[in-house]
């Protein structure tokens, strides 16, 4: 009957400890977890979502009244009017012998009618633009999610070497597989 006294107390103290150690965690770890949940917040709100919306930045009514001649254009534009659509390229990733395939479909928002006639007038150099780059960029670049903006970037910037007076608003890719 001792001996049974004793093992119980023996177990009461073990599973004591234990309990004593989740309520530290629990204490400690629960506070640190919100503290670290509000830093996280705050760093994406003021410092990484000003940069990616100044890089999406649509002008204001302030930048159309200082004579912004870029601005001035772009008043009244509605996006996503004018779609100007490339279907079904089949483009050779760099590297790959061959051997890979990407199949895209690429839309481009296009500021005004004018300028998606002659983005139609000019079929062949958009998509001689588009395979340029996209076949310039190997599987490694072309199968991150994350690089696909960079992607847009670069198109958008070829395009505006070869037609300087083409506005282009944003570029969506409705076919994306890589093979």
């Amino acid at each position: 009957m001792a001996q049974e006294n004793e093992n119980i107390l023996e177990q009461s103290e073990t599973s004591g400890t234990s309990k004593g150690s989740s309520s530290k965690i629990l204490v400690i770890g629960l506070p640190l977890f919100i503290v670290q949940l509000v830093a996280v917040y705050f760093i994406t709100a003021n410092i990484l979502l000003p940069k990616i919306q100044s890089h999406y930045a649509v002008p204001t009514e302030e930048h159309a009244q200082s004579g912004d001649s870029s601005a001035s254009e772009s008043e009244g534009v509605e996006f996503g009017k004018f779609i100007y659509v490339v279907d079904d390229l089949i483009i050779n990733p760099a590297g790959t012998d061959g051997k890979r395939l990407l199949l895209a479909s690429i839309g481009f928002d296009i500021a005004t009618e004018q300028n998606k006639k002659e983005l139609e007038e000019k079929e062949v150099l958009v998509k001689d633009a588009i395979i340029s780059v996209m076949g310039s960029k190997d599987m490694t670049q072309l199968s991150n999610a994350l690089y696909r903006d960079s992607l847009k970037i670069q198109i958008s910037d070829q395009i505006k070497q070869l037609m300087p007076d083409v506005k282009i608003n944003n570029i969506y890719f409705s076919k994306y597989i890589l093979q």
